[in-house]
């Protein structure tokens, strides 16, 4: 039985989506694929939907089966050895739960991050102060100094992201209330979060706009959620959101549609960039 790692990466999504088209151009049901490899047919599921590691030998024979050249097969055995390989937020096991760990894959992998954040500063652009705070007021649930600590190392870690040559286009609409609220009682930590924003905002990869209380109820005040595009063609847009114990990750056509407009729709209602970068240094001045 193929071995459960604790989140997939993009990769093994990509190749598993791949595995079943193959194995559909073929004309064979998964309990066909099952019976070649003399297993369970939620073996042959659990690899296509990337629940577990693509395991090489049952992937050479599934691709010799399903009339793949020599060559190709080749191509994909070595691309499933790579997607096999753990992530570097594999050893932020102890405190990064099993739901995000595929959050920070599909974080590394897109070209384009769109979200709406309606209660707090995006991760990837919290300062290690903001981002302290907020654990700190139990919003995940730890308990420890420690588990903070690491909670806080691992932010920090994933912002590497954007110092990236290839980093994504991150584009994300914040409800006024994110700078509304403080998250501390020190007034020095909003005062560098909104600092650090707007020095974000003069990027060109950056994208920030905000919705304002003027504004008026919209479309996305339900909960955050964030939209992922990729480069890949085999791997759609997913859009994910999160509930107080665990998430959703979602990737039918309806359901990436709806959000997406949703995004549009508020995209064109929030101030413009130019606008968000004159709301920030009102905050910031009134700070």
């Amino acid at each position: 039985m193929s071995e459960r790692r604790a989140a997939p990466t993009v990769g093994q999504v990509v190749l598993g989506r791949r595995l079943q088209e193959l194995r559909e151009a073929a004309g064979l049901g998964r309990d066909e694929a099952a019976g070649i490899l003399r297993v369970a047919s939620a073996t042959v599921r659990r690899m296509e939907t990337a629940e577990v590691a693509l395991k090489i030998p049952y992937v050479q024979v599934l691709l010799t089966a399903y009339g793949l050249s020599e060559e190709d097969a080749g191509a994909f055995v070595r691309l499933a050895e790579e997607a096999n390989q753990p992530g570097w937020w594999q050893r932020y096991h102890d405190v990064l739960p099993d739901w995000f760990s595929l959050y920070v894959s599909l974080e590394g992998a897109a070209r384009l991050v769109r979200s709406y954040e309606p209660h707090f500063v995006p991760g990837l652009l919290q300062t290690e102060g903001y981002a302290r705070a907020v654990l700190e007021a139990g919003t995940i649930g730890q308990t420890g100094p420690e588990s903070v600590d690491r909670h806080v190392s691992l932010r920090m870690e994933r912002q590497r992201l954007l110092d990236r040559d290839d980093a994504p286009h991150l584009w994300v609409v914040m409800d006024e209330t994110v700078l509304a609220r403080p998250v501390s009682t020190r007034g020095d930590v909003m005062r560098e979060q909104v600092d650090r924003l707007l020095e974000f905002a003069e990027r060109d990869r950056v994208t920030l706009q905000v919705a304002e209380f003027a504004d008026g109820p919209h479309p996305g005040a339900y909960a955050p959620f964030t939209l992922f595009r990729f480069s890949e063609p085999e791997l759609p847009d997913m859009v994910f959101t999160e509930y107080l114990t665990g998430a959703l990750y979602l990737d039918s056509r309806e359901e990436v549609a709806a959000h997406l407009e949703v995004l549009d729709h508020m995209t064109a209602l929030a101030s413009s960039a130019r606008r968000t970068q004159k709301i920030l240094r009102e905050y910031r001045e009134n700070l």
